[in-house]
């Protein structure tokens, strides 16, 4: 390893932006008078009420339920009274059938929150089926059910779990908070995934522009043998999956492939801190830590921030808005989902709220393709930005996925080194929704 620490082929270096949070402990932010809590906040099947209009609800109650495998349910996040159950827009830019409690203030504790045991006493699939109950997903953005995750086919022979603590995107600081913060329940999460897959070899990694997370989660391991923190060079998009495991373990995952092809499963630092409550006290998804930061927002935060709250209430517990939001993003401003409103719920995947003002925000005029190829060098995936870009603006969207536009982790980085400033990952966005939309048929 070198004194940067590993890495990957290609990638960026952005400006961090990370000042304004990185040194800020993370805050409990006041329970809202009302909460808003969607039925998908998740990849895949969407979840059915099991509440009606009218119910009472505690912390920790399970309030939404699928029938599918690829699924996670829904839980309370307050104590309260259910007031409506309508459709309301989240921060996917969709409408999603969503659950609205009134709080009564008191943040009664459902009776099924309880510890379920030591990691000794409880067997792989006892772990998994709490990670499943608990309605845990990949808490970094992507949202896909934790469980199904941890259900590789027999025939893939997992070596390794990778505890993805690069936290690559700039402004955001909430799993460096929670690394510090919580490095205990860090260990405790890693640990249980080993488990269920029946690991050896867990792998911490850091990227080297948070010296303080890497040499507490160090000291914090050091009676753990079998778990490794690693530094990792600071660069976009380290924490992306593919990325991650290059830079760790030099192996490339195929196209088209996943992380269990080569043998590894990557986890997020948030998933592995919800595993460790579920486990530990019983409670399930119902909080998790955000990133208020930006231009455009007073006083900068990192809160713990109860699902279904407002962004607008959690604004406004940062002070409110200190000029003109001119951008309203839900995550980092690489990969993160601009918002129309601020009138969307916290979820499970929403690690940051970034507010810019005029100037941040401002998107730059696009000029023709120099044919410089900076976006083909820096290209994490090793594809061709410029044509897949060119095939998707032209509708020949055949074209574009015969160049594997499908291998595309839409990092951003191609759209950021453009000096043309060509419209790149949102383009070849389009092409993949079309590519699925054109498969599923």
């Amino acid at each position: 390893m070198s004194k940067v620490g590993l890495t990957f082929k290609g990638g960026i270096h952005p400006p961090h932006f990370k000042g304004q949070t990185e040194h800020k402990a993370i805050e409990a932010a006041p329970v809202p008078k009302v909460v808003v809590i969607p039925l998908v906040q998740h990849i895949g099947a969407p979840c059915e009420a099991l509440v009606s209009k009218g119910d009472q609800v505690k912390v920790g109650q399970k309030i939404g339920e699928s029938k599918g495998f690829v699924s996670a349910p829904i839980h309370a996040s307050v104590s309260g009274k259910v007031v409506k159950i309508e459709a309301r827009p989240t921060p996917s830019g969709s409408r999603i059938n969503s659950i609205i409690i009134e709080t009564d203030g008191e943040q009664t504790i459902d009776e099924s929150v309880k510890p379920r045991g030591s990691l000794d006493s409880l067997s792989p699939n006892d772990i998994k089926a709490i990670i499943k109950d608990s309605g845990i997903t990949g808490m970094g953005g992507a949202g896909f059910p934790t469980h199904v995750k941890l259900s590789p086919p027999q025939e893939k022979n997992i070596d390794i779990v990778i505890i993805n603590g690069a936290e690559c995107e700039p402004y955001l600081t909430s799993d460096h908070r929670i690394m510090l913060e919580m490095p205990e329940k860090v260990l405790f999460g890693t640990k249980a995934v080993m488990k269920v897959l029946g690991v050896k070899k867990g792998i911490i990694g850091i990227e080297a522009n948070k010296p303080d997370a890497i040499e507490t989660m160090k000291k914090a391991a050091e009676n753990e043998p079998e778990i490794e923190v690693v530094q990792l060079q600071t660069k976009y998009p380290q924490g992306g999956e593919k990325s991650l495991i290059y830079a760790v373990t030099k192996r490339e995952v195929p196209s088209g492939g996943l992380p269990m092809d080569v043998g590894a499963v990557v986890q997020n630092i948030g998933t592995v801190v919800a595993i460790s409550d579920a486990i530990q006290i019983g409670m399930p998804v119902v909080e998790r830590v955000v990133t208020i930061t930006g231009s455009a927002v007073k006083e900068p935060k990192n809160l713990m921030v109860k699902i279904g709250t407002s962004f607008r209430d959690v604004i406004e517990y940062c002070g409110g808005y200190s000029e003109h939001p001119a951008k309203l993003i839900n995550g980092g401003p690489m990969m993160g989902i601009a918002q129309y409103s601020d009138d969307v719920p916290v979820i499970k995947g929403t690690s940051g709220i970034l507010i810019l003002n005029e100037d941040d925000a401002k998107t730059p005029e696009a000029s023709n393709c120099i044919r410089c190829a900076k976006c083909v060098d820096i290209c994490p995936s090793g594809l061709q930005p410029l044509t897949i870009s060119k095939f998707s603006l032209l509708g020949k969207f055949e074209e574009a996925e015969a160049f594997n536009a499908m291998d595309c982790i839409e990092c951003g980085s191609c759209s950021f080194v453009c000096p043309s400033k060509r419209p790149l990952v949102d383009s070849i966005r389009i092409a993949k929704k079309e590519i699925l939309a054109k498969r599923k048929k």
